[in-house]
């Protein structure tokens, strides 16, 4: 195996997931460290968790950019001063350009409160409630230029109660990226998972439509 790989984190809110990935790093679950973390919010909390962390951090904030296509181009220039192995989407509330997605192309991961291909884009936790659904999850997907549509890679279940608030679903889903987001990481780091023609290859073997151990 080759050496730790670097890692970008993109983020615009708490972080939490951030920090999942930072602490698996720190206990070496994940063979890789968190080498920038980059927020298009000025006061979004992930900047402190990674100021905590001696890791290296900034603001690109999108509205001091005319068009989504020059704030990209902008992104991948501060991106790319880390020379990152991987690029990780941690709650970062942009629809990316296809010069975005073609650039990071295979080494590009996001994490999607649903199990994909249900309920892509907002408001995933109460759609779930509102379609009745018995059993909800959070889904780790490779990110092509379809939204929410790239291969998927791992996803978790949970229940889903009658008495449920979108709340109560979005914390129990919570804890199930925290734990498989740095999992998938790792996977990555260690050289086991690839994308190839839309396709998440994990030991040399094509993934299910639905992620790994997922064949239902």
């Amino acid at each position: 195996m080759s050496g730790k790989k670097r890692i970008v984190v993109l983020i615009s809110g708490s972080g939490s997931n951030l920090q999942a990935i930072i602490d698996a790093c720190n206990a070496e679950q994940v063979h890789g460290d968190v080498v920038g973390v980059i927020s298009n919010i000025a006061d979004a909390y992930g900047l402190t968790r990674a100021k905590n962390a001696d890791i290296a951090n900034e603001v690109l904030s999108h509205k001091e950019f005319a068009s989504r296509e020059i704030y990209d181009q902008n992104l991948i220039k501060n991106i790319d001063t880390y020379q990152p192995d991987l690029v990780v989407l941690a709650g970062f509330m942009r629809i990316l350009t296809p010069e975005f997605v073609q650039h990071y192309q295979g080494k590009l991961l996001n994490i999607h409160p649903s199990l994909l291909p249900k309920y892509q884009g907002l408001n995933t936790h109460q759609r779930a409630i509102d379609a009745g659904d018995k059993t909800h999850g959070v889904s780790v997907h490779f990110v092509t230029e379809e939204l929410d549509g790239g291969p998927v890679i791992l996803q978790a279940k949970v229940p889903v109660f009658e008495e449920d608030t979108a709340s109560d679903l979005a914390a129990r889903v919570h804890e199930q990226e925290h734990r498989i987001y740095p999992l998938v990481v790792n996977w990555f780091c260690q050289d086991r998972l690839t994308m190839s023609e839309n396709c998440a290859i994990l030991d040399n073997k094509p993934l299910a439509e639905n992620g790994y151990a997922n064949e239902e």
